[in-house]
């Protein structure tokens, strides 16, 4: 379904260009808007352009509007609160509690990347 609408969406866009220029302006679009001979007379012509328009003008605004429904349907409502990671956990006093004593931290680990592996962790560096 969604490929048919895209379809006829795009066939009312080319229609509404080629209606658009058809119309009469100062310089003519196509070369039909300032000749006396041109595909019809001054008074029909603006009458029937501008409903012809008026209407594709509408349908443009509608079948978009049925693609924006088309897409959302598909999608689960997201929020940005989901992609917030949960607060660490905390003890009965309010405090974070402390890492085990045998797992080095992340300090340690970029003072041992870095050569200072004879350092006790903890200990400040030289």
């Amino acid at each position: 379904m969604e490929t048919v609408l895209i379809v006829i969406h795009l066939l009312i866009v080319i229609a509404l260009c080629g209606v658009v220029l058809l119309q009469r302006s100062e310089g003519g679009g196509l070369g039909m808007g300032s000749s006396p001979s041109a595909f019809m007379s001054g008074r029909g012509q603006a009458n029937l352009l501008t409903r012809i328009t008026a209407i594709l003008g509408t349908a443009f605004f509608i079948t978009s509007m049925a693609l924006a429904v088309i897409a959302a349907r598909g999608r689960a409502p997201a929020s940005p609160l989901d992609n917030i990671a949960p607060p660490p956990p905390t003890t009965q006093g309010g405090t974070v509690p402390a890492a085990p004593q045998g797992t080095p931290n992340v300090l340690d680990q970029l003072r041992q990347m870095q050569g200072g592996q004879n350092q006790q962790p903890g200990q400040p560096r030289p």
